[in-house]
């Protein structure tokens, strides 16, 4: 005669998670502020026993915390740590975004005072014509270079995926090179590049060229195409070889099997390459900072030197525009990088 023996399920709190949660990070934090105010004031006896009760509250609040989770929903300490951690560094770095965002629609002319919502300062773009001009060469270095990049950084992903040739390796380290390298160091680069091509462009046909949007956009074209090249480049790695082969069986040439089944199985990735290309050059500002001369200001560039004067309002709305942007492009070339 078999008998079974059956065990209780673990008893668990009726209290939601979230507001044990709420409760144990408000608590913390309350401690955690008793903490930074004793240190701050060292200098009076009182900081000592505020520090002490601080740290007590914040280890207390947070074990009784994470231990009353677990209870309530089953997870373990060791994820909730991570969970917690995540939260943290995602709020350290999207907060300010979000509290720059709020108050672009501010009424008042103080940035950091909130006066009532109002949508005047990005009216005031419209009127404002170095935002105008700014705006114009940004899309022009923009389009341009994105353009020239994807073109280039498609051809180099094909040749570098099917074909072999001399010195292919050393080729391909370099190409990665503009994705690993500082910004910094490739814009210290490009300008002793155009420098010195200036100089031989002088004396030898006597023609003096400086600095404008013809280099930003010869910058841009630089290190856009690694990006470019490594996003189709994996979109050629996950292609079947067999198509093509089949194509050039069934009588076509190589331009009709690169028009008719090469580019459409590559153009999620040639699309996906492109945006980020686009979103790079939009937003870059150490490279085109080094390359740029008298009149070829961007937007990224019209942003620090106003910046430098003390924040205005409207560059609150300028940002945000811009920020908004970039995310909807980025958002965008993951989304058909996947849909790849």
């Amino acid at each position: 005669m078999s008998t079974s023996i059956s065990y209780a399920p673990e008893e668990r709190s009726k209290t939601p998670a979230y507001l044990i949660g709420t409760l144990t990070f408000i608590v913390a934090m309350t401690g955690a502020a008793m903490i930074g105010y004793g240190l701050l004031n060292l200098h009076q006896l009182s900081s000592y026993a505020l520090i002490v009760a601080g740290a007590i509250i914040f280890v207390g609040s947070t074990v009784w915390g994470v231990r009353a989770i677990k209870t309530a929903t089953g997870i373990a300490i060791g994820q909730q740590f991570l969970v917690a951690n995540a939260i943290l560094v995602f709020a350290f770095f999207y907060i300010p975004i979000l509290a720059l965002i709020f108050f672009s629609f501010n009424a008042g002319k103080v940035p950091t005072v909130w006066e009532g919502f109002s949508l005047r300062w990005y009216l005031s773009l419209v009127d404002n014509e170095a935002v105008l001009r700014a705006f114009r060469n940004t899309m022009i270095v923009t389009v341009v270079s994105t353009i020239i990049s994807t073109i280039i950084g498609t051809m180099v992903s094909l040749a570098m995926e099917r074909h072999n040739f001399r010195l292919k390796l050393p080729f391909d380290a370099v190409l990665y090179m503009p994705i690993i390298i500082p910004d910094i160091v490739i814009a210290l680069a490009t300008l002793l590049f155009f420098v010195i091509a200036f100089n031989m462009v002088k004396s030898l046909f006597g023609i003096i060229w400086g600095l404008g949007l013809p280099t930003i956009i010869i910058a841009h074209v630089a290190f856009n195409i690694s990006f470019v090249a490594t996003i189709v480049r994996a979109r050629l790695i996950d292609m079947d070889p067999n198509l093509e082969m089949a194509a050039r069986d069934l009588g076509a040439n190589e331009w009709h099997t690169f028009r008719r089944v090469t580019m459409p199985l590559l153009m999620p990735g040639i699309i996906s390459g492109a945006l980020l290309a686009f979103t790079l050059s939009l937003d870059d500002f150490v490279i085109t900072f080094f390359v740029s001369g008298p009149g070829s200001t961007t937007l990224p560039l019209l942003v620090y030197s106003q910046v430098k004067f003390g924040v205005e309002p409207d560059i609150n709305a300028l940002t945000t525009l811009m920020l908004l942007f970039s995310i909807g492009l980025v958002l965008l070339s993951q989304f058909l990088q996947r849909r790849s």
